[in-house]
């Protein structure tokens, strides 16, 4: 089976006086994702989309939320990790599609920067990577602004499948 795809998924409560990573880049806002580590809830999303695609369980099996060695840990080194381990196991990385779901701030001008974060990081042409951000209408926890959800897809293949 040369190609697969996984899914991912993640919430993070947003919290008054935090820092708010999205993408790997640290944007200006009143409120910050409430987390172990940085709480990018993006790069967490990828992270477990590449993992489910390569069948290697989730995030937290690899990287828990309660030992000190991950705690405020940058997510962009958790998705250079991951990263690793999904090469480690034979595939590498067709594309990445995200969606951001959260009512403020307005980031259609920061995702551009958050491509470039992300495809620098996971080591991949800028083109293998989407990603793009939705409000809920001002429904649900995300239109309360009480949290910010994020759903990623993964594409991966077989590295030297003989294709």
């Amino acid at each position: 089976m040369p190609y697969r795809i996984g899914n991912g998924y993640d919430v993070h409560a947003l919290a008054e006086g935090l820092p708010l990573w999205l993408g790997g880049i640290r944007l200006e806002h009143s409120k910050g994702c409430i987390a172990h580590s940085d709480g990018d809830v993006v790069l967490h999303a990828v992270c477990d989309a590449l993992l489910g695609a390569a069948a290697l369980r989730d995030i937290g099996y690899h990287f828990p939320d309660n030992p000190d060695e991950f705690k405020g840990i940058d997510s962009k080194i958790l998705l250079k990790k991951t990263i690793e381990i999904v090469r480690d196991s034979g595939y590498e990385v067709v594309n990445i599609d995200a969606v951001i779901c959260l009512q403020e701030p307005k980031i259609k001008n920061i995702i551009p920067q958050m491509v470039v974060v992300m495809a620098e990081v996971m080591g991949v042409d800028e083109s293998q990577v989407s990603v793009k951000a939705t409000t809920t209408e001002k429904l649900g926890f995300v239109g309360r602004e009480e949290g910010i959800a994020v759903y990623a897809v993964a594409m991966i293949k077989k590295i030297n499948d003989g294709q």
